[in-house]
Parts: C-alpha cells; structure tokens; sequence
C-alpha cells in the first residue's frame, strides 16, 4: 500500500519486545507499540524471528493508528 494510503502517522521502529504471548511488539518513536508477526500467507515478516532480523528493521517506518486517536481529555479521566 503506497505511503499516501496507510492509515496512521509515520513512526520509526525504535525497539521490540514480546507481549504476553510471546509475540514481538514494535516500540515505535511516539511510544505506541504495534505487533510484527509472522504468519504465512497473511502476514510476511520472517526478519521478525531473529535478533539480527528485528535488528536490521530497526529505524523501518510503520504507521501508528493510535497516534491519530484523541487523546484523553482531564474530564474523561
């Protein structure tokens, strides 16, 4: 999908970690986590099992949905 399409604010992979199940969460620059899976034939990220894969993709650009969420406002708090 073309740059101008993706949904989201651009955020560079800043590290990762596993969540609860064991799956590899992005930490992008704003904060925000977004999972990297690899799951053929839907989602195709085999650099995602290794340290020098995740490695590399550090710096790569995702799009972060939650970035364009509202933030909390001090009344709905």
């Amino acid at each position: 999908m073309p740059a101008s399409t993706q949904p989201g604010k651009p955020q560079p992979i800043h590290g990762f970690h596993q969540d609860e199940h064991g799956d590899w969460v992005a930490e992008l620059a704003c904060g925000h986590g977004q999972h990297v899976r690899h799951r053929p034939p839907w989602e195709l990220r085999p650099w995602v099992s290794t340290e020098e894969g995740r490695h590399a993709q550090l710096g790569l650009i995702l799009y972060c949905v939650r970035c364009l969420e509202p933030e909390d406002s001090p009344s709905t708090k």
